[in-house]
């Protein structure tokens, strides 16, 4: 008889908890008769009878289920196109580096062909330098 007794307490005591977890996260259109924390005490004071007159009479019927309802698609607006989380999924940032280490590569070829002509020359002075007969 007490495991009967405690297993039913603890029945109360969840009901009443999912009670309180559902006035407290419900919207406030979805409340009807009383206003919230009249609802909060009653559960919290008569924790059966109060959890079971939120359930019956506290809420929408139907308010639950339409908040809840799965949308249909893959869940994301079609309005808002949702950014990847981290950069290396961005496919308009992956661009952005593809281009920038190739302005990047291309400004490095530039320098060194640069620096080879430059070289090259001063190569050719040097050798035209003795080629020359002195004076």
């Amino acid at each position: 008889m007490v495991r009967l007794y405690g297993l039913l307490f603890l029945a109360q005591i969840v009901l009443a908890v999912c009670a309180l977890i559902s006035c407290l996260s419900a919207e406030e259109g979805e409340i009807r008769a009383l206003p919230r924390i009249a609802w909060v005490l009653i559960i919290l004071f008569f924790p059966l009878v109060g959890s079971i007159a939120w359930f019956v009479a506290g809420r929408e019927a139907g308010a639950r289920s339409a908040r809840t309802a799965w949308p249909m698609g893959n869940g994301f607006s079609e309005q808002h196109r949702r950014r990847p989380v981290a950069p290396d999924d961005d496919p308009e940032f992956l661009s952005s580096l593809a281009e920038r280490s190739r302005t990047e590569d291309q400004e490095r070829l530039r320098r060194w062909e640069e620096d080879l002509r430059r070289r090259e020359e001063e190569l050719r002075r040097g050798q035209d330098d003795r080629d020359r007969p002195e004076v």
